[in-house]
């Protein structure tokens, strides 16, 4: 199982990093908050201090068609947001 997906960068996410120290990611719908933990500090050499997880359903989504309108759901999906120690920070741009 892959932890970590992908990071997340939202303007909402960008202040909350300026501001508290905190990133957040999307990650799989089966970890844990100690499995997230562990994966940020292996991959990106930084302490956490806390971690905060959210669960997301996908959003109904639809669209016309000749045959009617069609409906859907986006996929699902878990976000983690973790606040590192002070003085830390990730690089997200680092490999650019």
């Amino acid at each position: 199982m892959e932890i970590l997906k992908k990071p997340l960068l939202t303007e909402k996410v960008t202040q909350l990093t300026e501001k508290l120290n905190r990133y957040a990611f999307k990650v799989d719908h089966r970890a844990n908050k100690i499995q997230i933990k562990g994966a940020i500090e292996a991959m990106y050499g930084v302490n956490i201090t806390a971690v905060n997880t959210m669960k997301y359903m996908g959003k109904l989504k639809s669209r016309n068609t000749k045959a009617g309108a069609v409906t859907g759901r986006a996929a699902a999906y878990k976000k983690a947001i973790v606040t590192l120690k002070d003085g830390e920070t990730i690089d997200f741009y680092s490999n650019i």
